[in-house]
């Protein structure tokens, strides 16, 4: 039998009806914008993409419950009167766990501010990113960046699309109150988060006043950057494991791995605490030994 796009949003398991359309989407976003960059041999919208498709997937996230209900419903022959833009308002303002719309927005709040920042910055750099002088020429090793980029995406989003991927009809089982997970999650995501923020910040007030000609500092040692060489890459590490944490309290529990349409044991708890660590850790890898601290260490080697 083939695939058919109903078949998509089908799936017994709440699980993989979430990951399968949110994660295509992803490679499905970064595709399209590969083709025209890699034609163009131009980065400009590189990141730009890779924050409009975390917005997307988690978007879908939290949709996709109403749209399988839509498509189910056509499919039996009954007219859903309510219209598209009608059914998004109400999955993304009601008919869902709070942590669910929590942390579906500290990723939007995230992507929106990172991909305005870094399109700001290449902007200002005439539209150019030294990390892709090697491979912007190159139509395969191009591709591979945005290919990378979708796995980033998906690996980070993980926690977010588990849980979101829960019923809210399940989820109303869990206590309304807020758990110790939850109070270190979002700890852990609004410190992160306004470290990296600040981080930015003072990084280009440094660039800015240099370019001016009021200092002549090979490397920035004041503010934040004088605690650490990399402050920016530490706020980003710390707010996907706010994330992780927080998602982590409802994916252990038997509410949430039933949710997920998982048998409730202790390997299904531990598979729910991988999904969850899964964004921290690959997030902390890649900054560590990837595109994060050693392109940034050889770029002022050099």
């Amino acid at each position: 039998m083939g695939l058919t796009f109903p078949s998509l949003f089908k799936s017994s398991n709440p699980l993989l009806a979430t990951l399968v359309p949110t994660i295509s989407l992803a490679y499905g976003l970064q595709g399209l914008v590969a083709v025209p960059s890699i034609l163009t041999q131009s980065e400009r919208f590189y990141d730009l993409s890779g924050s409009l498709t975390y917005l997307s997937c988690t978007a879908l996230s939290l949709y996709l419950p109403l749209l399988r209900a839509r498509v189910s419903g056509n499919a039996a022959g009954r007219k859903i009167a309510s219209p598209l833009w009608q059914s998004l308002g109400t999955a993304l303002t009601g008919g869902r766990n709070w942590r669910q719309i929590a942390l579906s927005a500290a990723v939007g709040i995230w992507a929106t501010r990172l991909g305005t920042y870094l399109y700001t910055r290449i902007s200002a750099d005439s539209g150019s990113d030294s990390r892709f002088d090697r491979i912007r020429t190159s139509a395969p090793k191009f591709a591979i960046a945005f290919f990378a980029q979708a796995t980033w995406v998906s690996i980070c989003l993980l926690p977010v699309l588990a849980l979101n991927s829960i019923p809210s009809r399940i989820l109303i089982s869990l206590p309304r109150s807020v758990a110790i997970t939850d109070i270190l999650g979002l700890t852990l995501f609004t410190s992160g988060f306004g470290f990296e923020v600040l981080a930015d910040r003072q990084k280009n007030a440094w660039v800015k006043a240099k370019r001016e000609g009021k200092h002549n500092e090979d490397f920035l040692t004041s503010g934040l950057w004088s605690k650490s060489r990399h402050p920016n890459y530490f706020g980003e590490a710390a707010l996907w494991s706010g994330i992780a944490v927080t998602a982590a309290g409802v994916l252990v529990r038997s509410a949430g791995i039933n949710g997920m349409g998982l048998r409730a044991s202790w390997q299904r708890r531990a598979l729910g605490l991988a999904m969850a660590a899964a964004s921290p850790a690959f997030t902390t890898s890649l900054l560590l030994y990837g595109s994060g601290v050693p392109l940034s260490e050889k770029k002022y080697d050099e």
